[in-house]
């Protein structure tokens, strides 16, 4: 008798921004304009290579000479490059430091549960409400439990500190807390440094593990600006973990390229943690792909080249917070958009208006009012302003 394997399954919803993209494509007004999928655009809607990609890429195709596997742990040099990069040289050199090739700032993510998992299936892991849709789903996928802590302030556009640390005093020695550290997604907010310093102050206490997704590294006031707090986390705690991706700063979307970083508390366990991560990336992906690490790993390493990227990377940064002092000047409602950093903000708005906002103004976004400043120019900045700008709470 036949055994029907995939009868237990029914459909699984379908992700809202992916239906965003179809409906956008498929409508012909003019005047359209997408503020919904989550990349950096110019001023004429593209999200261009790189100059310094695509001379690193004419470079590592005339010089690479294989494709043969690189090894579960991936590019070494990109590994290092990426590590210095975010940590800075002293840190990123500590023997307690160990560093992996995933497959995007995703892929670093769901490794870093795994190991947390694997460490302790009790860890809960800490999120801020709101944040990044997928962080859920990878942290349950990895048999872990999540509490959500207050986070977000809908009313003032700011950060819920206080109710942030109020909620997080019940975390419990072992508990794992997700950080953004920079350019928060999907609300923009912003830390100041003494609330970087709480935050870090509060971890040294309650024995928390802090969990950084860095993925917008670059993109908010610069490189060591927005350094600066995951620095401060992995130079004054014993353990961090850091989802480090150049998805976002070099523009290397669909190449898939990121690093886990682990800090443990000392040389032997970091050999402990470093076993198990090759373990795990063995039997997740095996190996990660090649193509992107390699590309960034040259634009880091020639100074040219990376003297090149900054300047591009700086363009973007100015581009996006143009725009968001644009917004708050054109919308006082909106003023704290100039306060927050990165590609995105949430604006005060329903669910029924961001309906009315697609089909009567042609403006895509996010069912929870998430926009990706990015998908804004001079263009078409007045007509966003004059459509917005009834629906505000």
């Amino acid at each position: 008798m036949h055994k029907n394997h995939f009868g237990t399954l029914s459909l699984q919803a379908p992700d809202a921004l992916l239906g965003l993209i179809r409906l956008f494509r498929e409508d012909q007004r003019p005047y359209k304009i997408d503020l919904g999928v989550g990349v950096f655009r110019d001023d004429y809607g593209l999200t261009p290579v790189l100059r310094a990609v695509k001379a690193a890429e004419r470079i590592l195709v005339e010089q690479q000479d294989s494709k043969s596997y690189i090894g579960p742990a991936g590019d070494t040099e990109f590994v290092e490059l990426t590590a210095r990069l975010a940590l800075g040289d002293e840190l990123a050199s500590s023997p307690s430091m160990v560093g992996l090739q995933t497959p995007g700032g995703n892929g670093a993510l769901r490794l870093a549960f795994e190991l947390l998992g694997q460490a302790s299936k009790e860890t809960v892991v800490w999120v801020g409400n709101p944040t990044w849709m997928n962080h859920l789903p990878l942290i349950a996928e990895a048999g872990l439990k999540s509490r959500f802590h207050r986070f977000y302030d809908p009313v003032t556009l700011t950060l819920d500190f206080d109710g942030m640390m109020a909620d997080l005093a019940a975390a419990k020695p072992g508990d794992a807390i997700l950080v953004h550290g920079c350019c928060h997604n999907p609300s923009g907010a912003t830390f100041s440094i003494s609330q970087w310093t709480e935050l870090i102050a509060l971890c040294q206490r309650n024995g928390l593990l802090p969990l950084i997704d860095f993925a917008y590294h670059g993109l908010g006031d610069g490189l060591d600006q927005d350094a600066a707090p995951v620095r401060m986390f992995a130079s004054n705690l014993p353990e961090a973990i850091i989802a480090y991706s150049c998805d976002k700063n070099f523009g290397m979307y669909r190449d898939r390229v990121g690093t886990l970083l682990v800090k443990a508390a000392t040389p032997d366990q970091a050999n402990a943690v470093r076993s198990r991560l090759l373990g795990t990336a063995r039997t997740m992906w095996s190996m990660p792909p090649d193509h992107g690490a390699a590309t960034c790993r040259i634009v880091l390493a020639t100074p040219e080249l990376r003297s090149d990227w900054e300047a591009e990377l700086g363009g973007m940064r100015d581009r996006i917070n143009f725009l968001r002092q644009a917004v708050a000047n054109a919308l006082p409602k909106l003023s704290m958009i100039a306060e927050q950093r990165g590609l995105f903000s949430l604006l005060p708005v329903t669910a029924e208006a961001v309906r009315k906002l697609r089909e009567e103004c042609a403006i895509y976004m996010a069912p929870d009012g998430r926009i990706n400043i990015a998908g804004l120019s001079k263009e078409n900045l007045p007509h966003f302003v004059r459509s917005v700008s009834g629906f505000l709470k």
